[in-house]
């Protein structure tokens, strides 16, 4: 029994280890986040002010596609603050059962529960980058459909435009550098939209330059129309992807690479079912596994710990779970008969 303790207490020291590095980068990436949101903030009001003054529909547009920036950078934010909350006892005023009924994983459920926050904050990011999406093309529409408010726009416009394409080039930057750094895939996603947000900014001065320089006053609705649509396309490819993550989908390759691994563990005879499952920013793993039905408990929890060391270490699954069946060919009729 006191070595089965040691194990246990080695194996919470492990978890509170991971679990202690995972908050690091979390903070981490939450304090990256608020420059991030100063960023979209000062560009935004910097925007909309200069599109007042030069009535330029698509300066306004990218005004809008920067304020969903600034919501989903909150809203990103606040998923991250709810993940790094490990010592409540309720979710959502729900209440969870004492961790201290089982020996082991109740800390883990909680947390996992918790880190899967950034996914549901990311979901309602993508609803609202919809509805401005389709706020900004109707706009353009109606600029288009009535003659007298197209204008060519104001040389101040470019100002606006120019100072939004570089400001969002350095957030890109900073953000592709930090989630690298710190291995986050919310600052990583953070960094391909602030790569998309200084493309259409580039874009907006182009289009205000091309409205000045030829004197065509319907290019600024259009391209306000084509700035809208881009903002609905961001927003439908966050929608999907934390859709599949909310409904436990997992790519097919990954958990086939995850299963090869496993097969290479010694006395695994083969795997049977293998699912893997997103919380929040980490993976962790499912796992039914084939082995001798002659192996005793003992054996075989130290094969289960060998399979989660092994995926630790190649893939950085924080946490696996096997489940052990034994084997065709290797137990009889006989034993079959003297269990049931």
């Amino acid at each position: 029994m006191s070595k089965l303790k040691k194990h246990i207490n080695r194996e919470m020291d492990l978890w509170e280890h991971n679990q202690a590095n995972e908050l690091a980068k979390i903070r981490a990436s939450q304090r990256h986040l608020i420059y991030n949101l100063i960023a979209y903030v000062s560009i935004s009001i910097i925007e909309y002010w200069l599109a007042e003054i030069s009535k330029s529909q698509t300066l306004r547009a990218d005004a809008f596609n920067n304020l969903s920036g600034i919501i989903s950078t909150f809203l990103l934010m606040m998923g991250l603050h709810i993940a790094q909350d490990i010592d409540d006892d309720d979710i959502a005023g729900v209440e969870m059962p004492d961790e201290n009924e089982s020996i082991l994983g109740g800390d883990q459920r909680m947390q996992f529960i918790c880190w899967r926050y950034e996914t549901v904050f990311s979901l309602v990011t993508a609803v609202i980058m919809v509805v401005i999406a389709f706020d900004v093309i109707l706009d353009g529409i109606k600029a288009l459909l009535n003659p007298a408010s197209r204008v060519v726009p104001q040389p101040i416009a470019l100002v606006g435009a120019g100072i939004a394409s570089v400001i969002m080039l350095v957030v890109w930057y900073m953000n592709r550098k930090a989630g690298q750094r710190l291995q986050n895939a919310a600052l990583l996603a953070s960094a391909q939209d602030s790569l998309a947000d200084a493309f259409t900014s580039i874009g907006t001065m182009v289009a205000i330059a091309g409205a000045l320089l030829f004197d065509l006053a319907w290019l600024d609705g259009v391209t306000s129309i084509i700035v809208g649509f881009f903002i609905l396309y961001s927003g439908l490819k966050i929608f999907f992807q934390t859709s599949l993550n909310l409904v436990d989908y997992f790519d097919p390759k990954a958990e086939r690479e995850y299963k090869q691994a496993i097969l290479k563990v010694k006395k695994v005879k083969n795997v049977a079912e293998l699912k893997a499952h997103y919380n929040g920013n980490v993976v962790s793993l499912d796992a039914t596994v084939l082995v001798d039905a002659k192996m005793t408990i003992l054996e075989s929890y130290q094969l289960s710990e060998k399979i989660e060391r092994t995926l630790r270490k190649k893939f950085g699954i924080v946490d696996t779970d096997i489940s052990f069946i034994p084997a065709p060919g290797t137990f009889s009729d006989k034993d079959v008969k003297g269990h049931f």
